[in-house]
């Protein structure tokens, strides 16, 4: 019988771990984002603009894709209407897939489609893991009941057709390559109680309060973008979020010591986006000026 060594055993446990990933053909060789795009908020089409970036040059890919983008010009069936959504988000997933970094992260913030019973979050899983990417797992985003508002049942009392509620999205979170990021441990800023906390894959945080201040009707909460970051990157990384709406994964990032770039279509998000940043970035000042020597603090960025 033919001994087996331990390196060929964890090879071998290895490539039955990441079947669907083996044959990636995903580069090593990381690079820097261009200056041009580091920590801003562009508007634009996220193909167009995700076109410029060189490949490998993002750490963190973390967004909550809209469910109306790209369909207004589509006046035609459910199913063709659907057909073209998919189809243009994942010519944008594509492109962030090509700029993410070997061992880098795409997490993507989800829930299905209920009232058209359109799995979104399996669709969309289905087409990362089709193009190579390592599945690290899943975090039931519990919105305490946020979800269940409603009086709709199907059929009351009847196995015939029972709707089933929701008080969940999903947030799928992806590797490119390789489950290990590479990255400094004095870059690490998540607490021991934290990491303990939030690597239960089943976070209680509220939804956000605040979206008619923002005018946007679907804003993830900061606190949701924090433990992102905290729990799957560096501070010093890049962030991007191509859907980035108001700005929340910017925002935060800025906060978290993470350089970000944001891309949204509409420029009035665009600007709300900036503001955000410009507005905490000016309380910081202030504070410091009135209560330090120091002008800013290390963790305020500049967009």
């Amino acid at each position: 019988m033919k001994t087996v060594s331990s390196k060929e055993r964890n090879a071998q446990d290895r490539r039955q771990r990441f079947y669907y990933a083996v044959g990636n053909n995903f580069s090593k060789a990381n690079k820097e984002i261009p200056k041009a795009f580091e920590n801003q908020i562009i508007c634009g089409d996220s193909c167009d603009v995700l076109a410029g970036l060189p490949d490998n040059c993002i750490d963190v890919v973390l967004t909550s894709p809209p469910y109306n983008f790209g369909l207004e010009y589509v006046a035609s069936a459910d199913d063709i209407q659907w057909e073209a959504y998919f189809e243009k988000l994942f010519k944008i997933f594509s492109e962030c897939i090509r700029v993410l970094k070997y061992g880098g992260r795409a997490i993507i913030n989800v829930q299905p489609l209920f009232s058209d019973y359109i799995p979104t979050h399996h669709i969309i899983s289905n087409f990362f893991i089709a193009q190579k990417m390592i599945w690290k797992g899943e975090v039931l985003w519990e919105k305490n009941n946020y979800n269940c508002k409603y009086t709709a049942w199907g059929s009351w009392k009847s196995p015939c057709s029972p709707y089933l509620k929701y008080t969940w999205e999903f947030l799928e979170v992806f590797c490119k390559g390789d489950l290990k990021k590479i990255g400094s441990l004095e870059n690490a800023d998540i607490s021991a109680d934290d990491f303990k906390r939030w690597t239960v894959g089943k976070w209680a945080i509220a939804p956000e309060r605040n979206m008619k201040a923002f005018d946007h009707p679907a804003m993830f909460p900061e606190e949701l973008v924090k433990r992102v970051l905290q729990l799957f990157s560096y501070e010093t990384d890049i962030v991007l979020d191509p859907f980035n709406g108001t700005g929340t994964t910017t925002y935060v990032a800025n906060i978290l010591n993470r350089r970000y770039l944001g891309i949204d279509i509409s420029e009035k998000y665009c600007n709300i986006a900036r503001n955000r940043i410009l507005e905490k970035l000016v309380t910081i000042h202030l504070y410091f000026f009135y209560h330090t020597s120091f002008p800013y603090h290390k963790h305020y960025r500049t967009f």
